[in-house]
């Protein structure tokens, strides 16, 4: 069963499939502001701000509710029409920070839905946050 999650997923096509981000943190961490920087990279949106998210066949999957499908907030201007993923297996999930992680982080794992996924903490701040993020997902 779907629970909704405050949370912004996107989505970026990388070995032969898609491959979802869960980018988590309180409202003004800058969730959708990287969510921005990697659409213009590339990626698609999933959903932002809330997302559906459930678990199939031991994977974990997010997808927009309705009413927001398609939609990003670009603060201080207006919520955007952007190219959108109905949905997307979630494959990473990331804490949005605005404080500077450990430089060589121990890798870090949580379960959610059942699902175990590698945990990523990510200052939202450095223009190069959009490109970690990239490097993470073809590590995977």
């Amino acid at each position: 069963m779907s629970q909704p999650v405050h949370a912004t997923a996107v989505a970026r096509y990388a070995s032969g499939g898609w491959h979802g981000v869960l980018l988590r943190g309180p409202s003004g961490a800058g969730k959708s502001d990287l969510a921005l920087r990697l659409i213009d990279a590339g990626w698609r949106l999933v959903a932002d701000d809330y997302a559906w998210v459930w678990t199939s066949d031991g994977r974990l999957f997010a997808s927009a509710p309705e009413p927001i499908a398609g939609r990003i907030e670009a603060r201080g201007l207006d919520v955007l029409d952007a190219a959108f993923r109905p949905l997307a297996r979630i494959v990473l999930l990331v804490d949005c920070v605005r404080t500077t992680p450990e430089r060589l982080p121990e890798p870090q794992w949580e379960t959610l839905d059942g699902v175990r996924l590698p945990r990523l903490i990510v200052d939202v701040r450095p223009a190069s946050a959009a490109a970690t993020l990239a490097l993470a997902i073809d590590r995977l």
